[in-house]
């Protein structure tokens, strides 16, 4: 009785809800499997406008994301809104100002992941080297602590062990890389 009134209910919350957030968030990025499906997203996108939009303990992205997660461009980056769980990890860090991250549909991506597009000069360590975009293929599966290096391309199905360096590029995908600098361990 109780699941049918709630399954009622949320036939009104859920415009409702999507209406409020999107004063937060661009409305691109409130669908898919996590507002659609279930409704984790809402939990995420509520306590994302508390953090960030209304106490701003963080900067505010245009997605739902958690406290830690730091994108340096929101607009460098391409991602499906169904991938939206990929910015609720801890220490997620995209440093993508002077290149674009695009992230395939289905990849996830562990707790405290580096994926940067330009390094800083070695001759002015004030400065960055010219952006060279990263392209992450669809279902792959970065690991904890991993760091995606700028210019770097993996196919589908590449996963990253944790802790790895990916310095080159991976492209034919399904394969397991890792270590430092990353190389081929296994093929899937």
């Amino acid at each position: 009785m109780l699941r049918r009134a709630l399954k009622r209910s949320a036939f009104l919350i859920a415009p409702v809800a999507k209406l409020v957030l999107s004063l937060f968030f661009k409305r691109k990025y409130l669908q898919g499997r996590h507002f659609d499906v279930s409704y984790g997203g809402y939990f995420w996108a509520v306590r994302s406008a508390w953090q960030k939009n209304i106490l701003r303990l963080a900067r505010p992205l245009p997605w739902p994301s958690g406290l830690t997660c730091y994108v340096s461009d929101p607009d460098n980056l391409v991602f499906h809104p169904d991938d939206i769980n990929n910015f609720q990890s801890p220490g997620i860090y995209l440093q993508n100002f002077k290149g674009t991250i695009h992230l395939g549909r289905g990849t996830y991506i562990a707790p405290n992941v580096g994926i940067i597009t330009a390094n800083h000069r070695l001759d002015a360590l004030d400065e960055h080297e010219d952006g060279q975009d990263v392209v992450i293929g669809e279902r792959c599966w970065i690991g904890m602590n991993a760091v995606i290096l700028p210019g770097v391309v993996l196919g589908e199905r590449t996963v990253v062990a944790a802790g790895a360096v990916v310095t080159g590029s991976f492209p034919q995908g399904r394969c397991v890389i890792g270590g430092v600098p990353a190389k081929i361990l296994k093929e899937i």
